[in-house]
């Protein structure tokens, strides 16, 4: 198995705080996401995390005007500048050449770096002072000649970028909060000398005209088309069009307080970003409609689970929502919010289709994907709180256990009805799995045992497991030849479910590397001790488990060897706490820690201090700094990447052959000479065979396309078998972004045809690689079928619009046409059908 995983996208989190920004060409918006960068395009609807992170939260974002480069400041640091405060604002010029950088009451210019790498990137060029409090934003002039600076002290400052001699600087007053320089630049006739310019007050308009004293958080103005749009703390924007300041639009659009705003290039789009409710919006104004909309989870995921086919990951989350993120585009494209209590845990079934979470309300409901609706709701007798739930291989039984009667509940999923109530446990059930291959239950509780219970024989307990502390989590192995349970002692204990034999145990309490809490008055080393493994996940070939719990790390352990082969850290951001194994000594004084000082909400309405005893905090009216955990695990079933929620978001790592160097069976005669030698040749299969042990993914791509598509049939017949496997994982691969569709499907149907009983033996080894050729097929399937429905009602549109255009027509030649338009109909449906059972026959051949 390769370990070589990587961060490569972060979902259920689109915005944190900071501002947004559009890209050059306006169809992507840049979003803050804690302390990484994610980018929406708008145009294609996907998204893209950026593979960097900054060592704390995100505060502003400035992008050159070509696009090229951006600049990002977090809470501390700019590039290798350390200014010991604050970033406010940053601004690039509009051509490229200049940079602002507002800190404290001082705006700073700098030379902007060019694409190159440097070793002094940013150079200043001048330091302007003049505000009297913290300097809130910037904007420049279209022409890079001047910048204004809004202040704090309701104060705006015009600066000269360029060495003037009638201005130094120009103070405006009575300004309250961001600041927009509406003209470009000012108009001055050739022939007339001006030495002094002069600004004057031409009107001044007011918000708040009926008193509700809703204040402005946030604005954005349009130099080209003269739209100011303007967002509040009410979750209201408007919409004027200046100097006369005719209102064009107003909605409301969120609850919480709007924190960014920014118009695209051509000012069709509004990109509006809600901190207190992680919202990021597009709007449309002119067509008044949404291009974008997204919103993550209001509070911390606890669990997620991928579909069979790997299309699909489900969440759920404390703020009571279920929501569906699609792993091709990274979006969610459906949200249930029938729960009123936080969802503990959430599965598909094994047809992909149905949903089932489990809640601390005291339901478990099912959900439909192909209509989006609850259409089960199972309850028990009387009020309990579900804090585990599992699904069987049919998808017929349900269970969920309780975390306060200690007992489990089983329904039928076809009927609705509870079929029994399990009891035996002494404490909480914290974990449920059924077998993949047997109808048996495991159960972990906090009793320390794991109870195994038979579906087919009375409901009664077939084994039980001793363990060492109270049981956490329990999971099968994908043979259900195995078992492995996490215990509160930091442990993770192996058993064979036939016999309860125990076969190994890790004992991971060290590998959970653990900082101090600014709260804490014990020391990391002994804070570690109380520490466990929360999640475990097995692979997709039994060989390897994931584990990860209270800790910023997840670890990837052999299940024979029973040792650590590598650990990932989900986050370096300082922001969070106990993050550091030492606290900041510059923070403790003589009276305790600064940082149990608690500042409050910052730029919210009103500071509040956080009452006694709360963990997770509410983010719309608390402070509170959150600690990094690990909720929940899961492999992909096509074994090529990993998933985990997080307190940032739910993180996906992934593998990328294309960096890796992983040759097979290496030799000094394998090299890419020899392999583009063998296609002059045409000697295509050793040429394949070369590649593949290269295991270059462009060079095997070049030889696999230079074999002309008559030969196909004969080079996977003449195929080693060791090759097969390997030609269906790069089959798969190629299939999600090359364009030849059918030159591909050819090699995955020819080879199919010609080793499928072989491949049949041995089909559990091979299992995620069929999983990865089903999830690709399928794609392709869902788009193409789409298109050609639509393609056929428009053509029966067009021909239907053509035939009404002629004169008025006899009853004879009607009663004709429409008897000629049914057998038209019928040849097309007939046609219809049969290209969708010819490709439903080659998609099950290939499963």
């Amino acid at each position: 198995m390769k370990f070589a995983y990587r961060f490569s996208s972060l979902y259920g989190a689109v915005y944190r705080q900071g501002n947004l920004s559009f890209s050059k060409d306006g169809n992507s918006v840049v979003s803050p996401v804690g302390n990484r960068l994610s980018v929406f395009d708008l145009k294609n609807n996907t998204s893209e995390t950026l593979p960097f992170s900054t060592a704390k939260n995100i505060t502003c974002v400035g992008l050159s005007p070509d696009g090229h480069l951006a600049l990002v400041v977090d809470e501390a640091v700019l590039h290798h500048f350390h200014f010991h405060k604050p970033v406010s604002s940053v601004r690039f010029s509009p051509d490229g050449r200049k940079l602002v950088v507002t800190k404290d009451n001082v705006a700073l210019l700098y030379h902007a770096p060019g694409k190159r790498r440097e070793y002094n990137a940013l150079v200043l060029d001048k330091t302007y002072y003049g505000p009297y409090d913290e300097t809130t934003c910037i904007d420049w002039t279209t022409d890079s000649k001047c910048f204004a600076v809004g202040s704090k002290d309701m104060s705006t400052w015009v600066f000269g970028a360029e060495r003037w001699a009638n201005l130094i600087y120009y103070a405006l007053g009575a300004v309250h909060g961001g600041t927009q320089v509406i003209r470009g630049k000012v108009q001055v006739p050739k022939d007339s000398e001006v030495k002094n310019v002069r600004y004057l007050q031409r009107s001044k308009h007011f918000f708040n005209k009926e008193g509700d004293f809703n204040n402005l958080t946030s604005a954005s103005y349009h130099k080209d088309t003269h739209v100011l749009v303007t967002g509040f703390a009410s979750g209201i924007f408007h919409l004027h069009e200046l100097p006369e300041f005719n209102l064009i639009h107003s909605l409301s659009i969120s609850d919480q307080r709007i924190s960014s705003v920014v118009m695209n290039c051509s000012g069709d789009w509004i990109g509006f970003g809600c901190s207190g409710m992680g919202q990021l919006l597009v709007w449309e104004w002119q067509s008044e409609s949404y291009v974008f909309k997204q919103q993550g989870h209001f509070n911390n995921m606890a669990s997620l689970a991928y579909s069979p086919d790997g299309q699909y990951i489900v969440t759920g989350g404390d703020d009571g929502k279920v929501k569906v993120w699609n792993t091709n585009s990274g979006l969610c494209f459906v949200t249930f919010t029938e729960h009123r209590s936080s969802v503990t845990h959430v599965t598909f079934t094994s047809s992909g289709f149905v949903i089932v979470s489990a809640s601390l309300d005291g339901t478990v409901r099912a959900y439909d994907l192909h209509r989006y609706r609850n259409f089960r709701t199972f309850t028990s007798p009387r009020p309990v709180q579900f804090s585990s739930l599992a699904v069987d291989a049919s998808g017929e039984l349900v269970s969920a256990g309780a975390q306060d009667s200690f007992e489990i509940f089983i329904w039928s999923m076809q009927t609705g009805r509870l079929l029994e109530v399990l009891a035996g446990h002494a404490g909480p059930v914290s974990s449920l799995c059924f077998s993949p291959v047997q109808s048996i239950l495991a159960s972990a509780s906090w009793d320390k045992t794991v109870r195994l219970w038979d579906m087919l024989d009375s409901w009664q307990t077939k084994e039980t497991l001793a363990l060492t502390s109270d049981g956490l989590v329990v999971c099968y192995r994908p043979d259900g030849q195995e078992l492995a349970v996490a215990t509160l002692d930091g442990e993770i204990s192996f058993w064979v479910p036939q016999g309860a034999t125990q076969t190994g145990s890790i004992a991971g309490r060290h590998d959970l590397v653990m900082g101090r809490k600014e709260t804490e008055k014990i020391t990391a080393k002994q804070s570690a001790k109380g520490k466990s493994f929360t999640a475990l996940c097995y692979s997709a070939d039994g060989e390897s488990i994931l584990a990860g719990g209270q800790s910023r790390f997840v670890c990837i352990y052999n299940v024979k060897e029973q040792i650590l082969m590598k650990k990932f850290e989900v986050s370096c951001n300082l922001s969070f706490d106990a993050m550091e194994e030492f606290l900041d000594r510059r923070k403790m004084t003589e009276f305790g820690s600064l940082a149990l000082v608690d500042e409050g909400v910052g730029d919210g309405d009103g500071v509040q201090l956080s009452l006694p005893g709360v963990r997770k905090g509410d983010m719309s009216s608390r402070h509170f700094k959150p600690e990094i955990r690990v909720s929940s695990l899961r492999f992909s079933p096509t074994g090529r990447s990993w998933a985990a929620t997080t307190t940032e978001g739910l993180l996906v790592y992934s593998l990328d052959g294309s960096m890796i160097f992983d040759p097979y069976d290496l030799d000094l005669d394998v090299t890419p000479a020899s392999v583009r030698r063998q296609l002059r040749l045409k000697e295509w299969t050793p040429a394949i065979v070369l590649a593949f042990r290269l295991n270059e993914q462009a060079l095997t791509q070049e030889a696999l396309e230079s074999v002309p598509h008559k030969e196909i049939p004969v080079v996977c017949g003449s195929l080693p078998d060791v090759y097969v496997e390997k030609m269906l994982f790069f089959l798969a691969g190629c299939l999600e972004k090359s364009a030849h569709l059918q030159f591909y499907l050819s090699w995955a149907q020819h080879l199919l045809l010609l080793h499928g009983q072989k491949l049949k033996n041995r089909s559990g080894a091979i299992l995620p690689t069929i999983q990865s050729l089903r999830k690709s097929l399928q794609r392709h399937l869902d788009s193409l079928s789409k298109l050609c429905e639509w393609n056929i009602y428009t053509i029966r549109y067009a021909v239907a619009l053509s035939k009404q255009r002629g004169q008025k027509r006899s009853a004879e030649e009607d009663e004709e046409e429409e008897e000629e338009e049914e057998e038209e109909e019928e040849e097309e449906e007939a046609l219809s059908e049969g290209m969708h059972q010819a490709s439903m026959e080659d998609i099950g051949m290939v499963v």
